[in-house]
């Protein structure tokens, strides 16, 4: 914890409760003995109390265009979600499920990596809404197929709503729900019975939805009441209290 607090390196620090330097609550202290919120420890002639704290996390919606990637770095220097967001000085964006290349629309990306993972992992069963736009015509039947269950390259798959929209110009709009995210998932999920993906946008993921305000290639930034809300939403508790030290 001393180090942490950054009152210096961990091996000497080690060397000073060896020697018998360091005391917690009048006595000496030993190596690995636990503290808790309220003790005092004297260090180098300073007295500093054990307080407990909330990591502070941040989470960000962003409003992907086509042709922008979901990856951090390219090797071919094209555009990535990460260009645009801004800097954290603790931690790192992750995003919560990716969206391909040609696919828009709704990316939250936060700094809480166990939110990530609920909201990622198919145990937290968080649901996925799409809008897509299809070339041509797809029968009652196909459309029964994709709400049933069609067999994927890795294993079976559907949608579990599918809600006919506006048909325009040789195409018709779709919004669709899946409860996972494999790569590519809705379009292959269309390319299955034969219809053609002429444009794909997420518009929701689990309880966080695509602002209508919000223009493409930018974000919005989650308050911290908001950030704890989508926890409570996905069955997480508040972000564990974390020891660290103030001088007394």
């Amino acid at each position: 914890m001393l180090s942490r607090a950054g009152l210096g390196a961990r091996r000497k620090i080690e060397a000073h409760i060896e020697a018998g330097r360091v005391r917690i609550n009048g006595t000496t202290a030993t190596l690995g003995q636990r503290t808790a919120v309220g003790d005092r420890i004297r260090f180098r002639d300073t007295e500093h109390e054990v307080v407990g704290e909330r990591k502070s996390h941040r989470s960000i919606i962003y409003h992907k265009p086509e042709g922008e990637l979901t990856t951090r770095n390219d090797p071919a220097g094209r555009r990535t979600v990460f260009d645009h967001l801004p800097a954290v000085s603790d931690g790192r964006w992750i995003a919560i499920g990716r969206l391909d290349i040609n696919t828009a629309g709704l990316l939250v990306l936060t700094t809480d990596g166990e939110l990530a993972n609920r909201m990622m992992h198919p145990s937290g069963k968080v649901d996925r809404e799409y809008l897509c736009r299809i070339r041509g015509e797809v029968s009652d039947a196909d459309l029964e197929r994709l709400l049933n269950g069609v067999d994927l390259a890795d294993g079976k798959a559907c949608f579990t709503d599918l809600v006919i929209g506006e048909h325009t110009s040789g195409h018709t709009w779709y919004t669709v729900t899946i409860m996972e995210g494999r790569n590519r998932e809705v379009r292959r999920l269309w390319e299955a019975v034969g219809a053609q993906v002429a444009r794909l946008k997420r518009v929701r993921f689990g309880p966080v939805f695509l602002p209508a305000k919000l223009r493409p290639g930018h974000f919005e930034l989650l308050s911290t009441r908001d950030h704890r809300i989508l926890r409570e939403d996905v069955g997480l508790k508040p972000t564990p209290v974390e020891l660290t030290l103030k001088r007394a």
